[in-house]
């Protein structure tokens, strides 16, 4: 997959899934945006992809779910570089808690980042690529939570079922522009973030069928190819990533 010359907006990207998206879009020739909401995840990140890369990302540091913002890394990929190609709203929170007890303020700050941001992102996106006419790919960041009940996540798995139908629908609103819509939907994930939990690596490569949770390189890959020209016939459709996790799902001793 080559993605010379391509132009592309990466959400929630300072570590992790979202790093490891930029640095191979990067590599592959692709100028990126690469967007935190943390400073200095989002600038470190921006100095390491650059430092192989001859200035190919652009940090911006922002809120990935206010709309004045995201108006303005579309409008900044358009002024710096010229046009948009690719946009992954990769941006999330998961936000705990017992279904009795969760508060208001949680549940509306959970829909706000995953649900809010990843919406107006893809309108705003969608808006320009239309204006381009030469089509473009857009891609949400699901979770297997989408697919399996986990305790103490309803509003956080709701928003990642929400994704795969909001790619669905869009399917109707987009094509007609050649652009294609779609999800990728990671399970249990080694990232900088995971590996803090007790026993992460160990529970999860338990009881995955393959023997181990994902890297960062395997959702990245997946997610690459999905805003691939070799997948543009390919839209609103959601790809798990998960070591076959969802087949048998099998939780971690005790979570019921």
């Amino acid at each position: 997959m080559s993605f010379k010359n391509k132009v592309a907006i990466v959400t929630g990207a300072g570590q992790g899934i979202g790093f490891e998206i930029c640095k191979i879009l990067a590599a592959k020739g692709a100028t990126v945006i690469l967007n935190d909401i943390d400073a200095d995840l989002a600038n470190k990140a921006e100095i390491l992809i650059n430092e192989n890369n001859s200035d190919q990302c652009l940090a911006m540091v922002g809120d990935s779910s206010d709309l004045s913002f995201i108006n303005k890394m579309v409008e900044t990929a358009v002024e710096r570089y010229g046009r948009l190609d690719i946009v992954i709203a990769n941006a999330g929170i998961t936000l705990y808690g017992d279904f009795f007890t969760y508060t208001k303020e949680s549940f509306s700050k959970v829909m706000d980042v995953n649900l809010g941001g990843s919406f107006f992102l893809a309108q705003a996106a969608a808006k320009q690529m239309k204006q381009q006419e030469n089509g473009g790919a857009i891609l949400f960041t699901s979770s297997v939570v989408g697919h399996q009940a986990l305790k103490s996540l309803a509003a956080y798995a709701m928003t990642k079922a929400a994704l795969e139908m909001l790619a669905k629908n869009l399917v109707i609103e987009l094509s007609p522009y050649k652009i294609n819509v779609n999800t990728v939907a990671p399970g249990a994930t080694l990232t900088e973030r995971t590996m803090e939990e007790a026993d992460y690596e160990r529970v999860w490569s338990d009881i995955t069928p393959m023997g181990r949770p994902a890297y960062v390189a395997d959702i990245a890959n997946t997610a690459l190819f999905l805003v691939s020209d070799e997948a543009k016939h390919i839209t609103g459709q959601s790809l798990i990533v998960d070591g076959g996790w969802t087949s048998v799902s099998a939780l971690p001793n005790g979570i019921k």
